[in-house]
């Protein structure tokens, strides 16, 4: 469980985009694009080879081929990471595994603290299912930008402890997250074969105090037309990938470029623990409008990175809670009876479309619904406080239809409260404003037939929750 926050300023920004796309060379490789998500070791401690065969198998179902193991010092680290290769073999798939070294947890002041990266990156380079870039383990990481290594800076303590060590020189492609300023990213040659993006799944310009700049006049809490369109053009944007991918074509490597993509975020840790209480403005169906922007942008960006598939801490999963699965202590309230997996269907037809460049034929009518379980202005005896940027939500449901043919989608969240819409073949994005004490609910008609009819049981948009909560709750159905 992790985050990290490196805000870019506007006016890089905007000089990074204008000819980015001419300034970025290629990567030279025969791997073809790819869709990981980012899986948390760190809350696998129970996990069997049976669980992993489990999370693989669905991931795979839904067009995800490869999951980045994120580690740490956990002492059942070591075997949990061994269970997921012996899964993936067992399964004789072709899905993908790679370490990514969750630096925050890791020791990397002195020089033998890069002995057991290199170890464990030894052990698994040539396991069947490690992930290879032209005949290289590919390798990740999150964090890592102030690790030395006992050398006199950074980059250098990256080469001479790990990426170009004698142990391991020529064996790895190593595309991390570091939080740095991307016009520093010449400093890093002999270290970057590429870049991950961690930040770039979420508008994490978008705070409360940044508002008024970014949306002049804007009323979040009830959008004009005009506010709306700037702040769905905020939502989803390329604009730090820009940054990114422009400044790799100054490193003098092979320049691979990951974007990162996520549905939600929300935490709630109070000081005494993780101490981390903030939430990401994930409204204006960011998890379709980032995909769709990853699509329009896909001659760009080599692999994408789910954030996340578990982790619970953070909102941001995809993928189930397993019987008895570790959570982070404290989040079980906004966790427990807000299951993700009705994400997954999307997340197959958008990653299908990046990988291929074509939207694959939708077969069957599919309805997405999901909402926070309270409004962003109640007031609950919750002695952690609000979420900090919690100010900047929208209090709706937001629904997404793959529609098969055209139709009509009637959202509503009173019997006395409801709103119908035309549906068009393909992706729909549409929202209502939620009501206090109202439901969730979404009927999809065509030719004056039911074809789906959603209300979810347990959730309600409760004026008066006990504690807060910005989670999503999320429904799904699909047309029989």
């Amino acid at each position: 469980m992790h985050s990290f926050t490196y805000f870019y300023s506007i006016n890089l920004l905007a000089a990074t985009l204008v000819g980015a796309s001419h300034l970025r060379i290629p990567r030279q490789s025969t791997v073809p694009k790819l869709v990981v998500a980012h899986h948390i070791v760190g809350l696998t401690a129970n996990y069997s080879v049976e669980d992993w065969v489990a999370d693989i198998s669905l991931a795979q179902a839904n067009a995800i081929d490869g999951f980045a193991l994120n580690i740490g010092t956990d002492d059942y680290t070591p075997q949990q990471v061994e269970n997921a290769f012996l899964a993936a073999e067992q399964l004789s798939s072709s899905f993908k595994l790679f370490l990514s070294f969750d630096m925050t947890s890791y020791h990397c002041a002195a020089l033998t603290d890069a002995d057991p990266l290199r170890n464990l990156t030894l052990q698994y380079a040539t396991r069947p299912n490690q992930f290879q870039v032209d005949g290289q383990a590919f390798v990740s990481a999150f964090s890592g930008e102030t690790c030395t290594f006992g050398q006199g800076d950074v980059a250098g303590g990256w080469r001479v402890g790990y990426t170009q060590h004698p142990d391991i020189a020529g064996k790895i492609h190593f595309v991390p997250s570091f939080f740095v300023d991307p016009a520093t990213f010449s400093q890093y040659a002999g270290v970057l074969d590429g870049d991950f993006n961690w930040n770039s799944a979420w508008p994490i310009q978008l705070t409360a105090s940044a508002i008024p700049n970014l949306l002049p006049g804007a009323n979040l809490n009830q959008l004009d037309v005009t506010a709306e369109t700037a702040l769905q053009k905020l939502i989803g944007s390329f604009d730090p990938d820009t940054a990114h991918i422009t400044s790799l074509a100054t490193t003098q490597s092979s320049r691979t470029y990951m974007a990162a993509v996520s549905p939600w975020f929300f935490t709630h840790f109070p000081p005494n623990t993780y101490n981390k209480n903030f939430v990401y403005d994930c409204d204006e169906h960011l998890w379709v409008s980032r995909w769709e922007t990853l699509i329009a942008n896909r001659d760009h960006v080599d692999f994408v990175e789910i954030l996340t598939w578990n982790d619970f801490g953070e909102s941001h999963y995809i993928g189930p809670k397993h019987d008895g699965q570790a959570l982070p202590p404290g989040s079980e309230a906004w966790v427990d009876g807000f299951d993700h997996t009705g994400w997954l269907g999307l997340t197959s037809y958008f990653a299908t479309a990046f990988k291929t460049g074509a939207t694959p034929p939708i077969e069957k009518d599919q309805l997405v619904m999901w909402a926070r379980p309270h409004p962003k202005s109640a007031t609950p005896a919750d002695p952690v406080g609000p979420p900090r940027d919690f100010q900047i939500l929208q209090d709706k449901m937001w629904a997404v239809v793959l529609a098969t043919a055209d139709g009509q989608l009637t959202l509503s969240s009173l019997d006395a409260d409801s709103q119908t819409f035309d549906v068009r073949e393909g992706v729909n994005k549409l929202s209502l404003p939620l009501i206090p004490g109202g439901y969730m609910r979404g009927v999809l008609t065509r030719g004056g037939q039911t074809v789906i009819d959603l209300k979810p049981d347990g959730f309600v948009f409760n004026p008066n929750p006990p504690a807060y909560n910005f989670n999503a709750f999320v429904a799904n159905a699909t047309a029989a």
